[in-house]
């Protein structure tokens, strides 16, 4: 990647902080999480347990579309509730579970 591309996706990820965005395996990506703080997503961890880019893009978070993600939409299913249900990966509207995300 040129280093003026890189730059750009740079400036796009700080701009659409908040909205849900690609995260290259091994990068991570700052939310701004509302209330309850800023949300880290990792994409080493998820990579890490053996997942691809490919098994949540497109199916459950599309390419390159900002999408507005919040936590009543987590809990219907949508975005990371897809996986973190409490059966695949931990739920997150338990209340131990909090800053699992928000930091």
């Amino acid at each position: 990647m040129r280093s003026s591309q890189f730059f750009l996706t740079l400036i796009m990820m700080v701009a659409f902080a908040g909205s849900g965005l690609a995260v290259p395996s091994g990068k991570t990506i700052e939310y701004e999480g509302g209330i309850g703080g800023k949300v880290i997503f990792d994409g080493k961890i998820h990579a890490d347990k053996g997942f691809q880019c490919t098994d949540c893009h497109p199916k459950v978070f599309p390419m390159k579309k900002e999408i507005k993600i919040t936590m009543a939409k987590i809990n219907e299913g949508k975005y990371c509730g897809a996986c973190h249900n409490g059966q695949e990966a931990f739920k997150p509207s338990e209340q131990t579970n909090c800053q699992r995300c928000h930091h």
